[in-house]
């Protein structure tokens, strides 16, 4: 009889976040070793296109082999704080609920979103259920929330980081997603006996994201619908959120608006968007453009439209949190701008592959220069050092290699 895992992890197909799409293609992948359930919210209640209809509130659904329980939730506004946390408290009380109504479970696995009730979720499950609890921490909080001002009081701060360190005192096995977010851990515990941990990369699908020009019929059509023909392209595809410092990184678009020929493309959705978006119309800037989140098949199309990508945290993510944003982009290729602190986990992948520039966080003067200098930059030299990105991903970054490494993780668990 196969062991049953319970993976509490909110998003999950179809839902385009990307933690959904990594925790969808693990769930398939392990379902011929266990027995999966999958508690998540309903797909787009978190951008509120799905949330607040009435019905059940738990439906049940099936991907393959594998059993999902959604929980409908309530619509939510991302820029305020008491729809959010309205909508994670929900989450939270019938999160816990699915999960004690749960029969015969060996492992509960919770990720770290919702903020520190993520884990708090495998933890009540783990001392109620009596099962063994896989903690997968794809973000540290408090610690994000401090850097980006979300949450300032200090006595909040205190008891959330404590919650959170128990959480990760009472898990059975941690898995971080960076080797920097393994340091942050181990400064957790401050020298007494850390949790059995793994560091597991992230992933993209390199067999679906290649490298294609823009000479692609594909490509090209999506050029063409989206005005950018002849266009140099710099791109950001991914989460418009509030950990990236993009209402700040997007002024730096103005420096280029004579560059006729020169276009930014922001792709995704996100609580500071409609700020960037107010900032591009006051400006006048021709040369911006937003598009909504493409469909997962079209994904390769559009990252491959890009001369360069953005890939940017906020200053103080280091050791917090990994922007999984750089794995497509080393798939599709395509040079980086990485603004990205020193030592943090993106900062060495695009340092040790060689396939862009690197740039501080807040260093806004230096950021214009390095766009400018990729512009310069001769084309055939441009598209080798997006293809260095490439070369390293398929060695060391393969999708099946982190695939695998769960699964070995996981079945190891059962028999220890």
């Amino acid at each position: 009889m196969k062991p049953k895992i319970v993976f509490v992890i909110n998003y999950f197909y179809p839902d385009y976040a990307s933690t959904g799409q990594l925790l969808t293609e693990l769930c398939l992948h392990l379902q011929k070793d266990f027995e999966i359930t999958v508690i998540a919210a309903q797909p787009g209640g978190y951008s509120g296109e799905a949330a607040g209809e009435k019905g059940p509130r738990f439906a049940k659904d099936r991907l393959e082999d594998i059993e999902i329980v959604r929980i409908r939730l309530p619509a939510v506004n991302k820029l305020n704080k008491r729809s959010r946390l309205r909508y994670i408290a929900t989450y939270f009380f019938y999160a816990v609920a699915a999960v004690l109504k749960q029969r015969d479970v060996d492992f509960i696995y919770t990720i770290s979103q919702p903020p520190i009730l993520g884990g708090l979720i495998g933890t009540i499950g783990k001392l109620l259920k009596r099962s063994k609890h896989i903690y997968n921490i794809q973000d540290f909080n408090p610690e994000q929330a401090l850097a980006v001002g979300f949450v300032r009081n200090p006595r909040l701060l205190k008891i959330a980081r404590w919650v959170d360190t128990l959480n990760c005192k009472l898990a059975d096995h941690i898995i971080t997603v960076g080797q920097d977010m393994q340091e942050t851990l181990l400064k957790r515990f401050a020298g007494r006996q850390v949790t059995d941990n793994t560091v597991i990369n992230n992933w993209t699908n390199e067999e679906e994201i290649i490298p294609l020009g823009k000479e692609h019929p594909r490509v090209r059509e999506f050029l063409s619908k989206h005005g950018l023909e002849d266009k140099f392209i710099v791109m950001y595809s991914g989460n418009l959120g509030l950990y990236y410092d993009l209402e700040n990184l997007i002024r730096q678009t103005a420096v280029f608006r004579d560059r006729k020929d020169l276009a930014f493309v922001f792709i995704g959705e996100g609580a500071v968007k409609a700020k960037m978006q107010r900032f591009v119309a006051e400006e006048e800037l021709t040369g911006v453009h937003f598009l909504p989140y493409q469909p997962k098949e079209e994904l390769v199309y559009s990252l491959n439209a890009a001369d360069v990508h953005l890939v940017v945290n906020q200053k103080g993510i280091k050791g917090v949190s990994v922007p999984s944003k750089i794995y497509g982009v080393m798939a599709a290729g395509k040079p980086v701008l990485g603004v990205l602190e020193s030592g943090s986990e993106a900062h060495r992948l695009i340092r040790e592959s060689g396939c862009g520039l690197l740039v501080e966080p807040h260093a806004y003067a230096e950021v214009a220069r390095s766009i400018q200098a990729f512009y310069e930059q001769d084309r055939e030299a441009l598209a080798e050092c997006g293809l260095r990105g490439r070369l390293y991903l398929e060695q060391h970054l393969r999708r099946e290699l982190s695939l695998n490494r769960y699964r070995e993780l996981l079945l190891s668990l059962q028999i220890s």
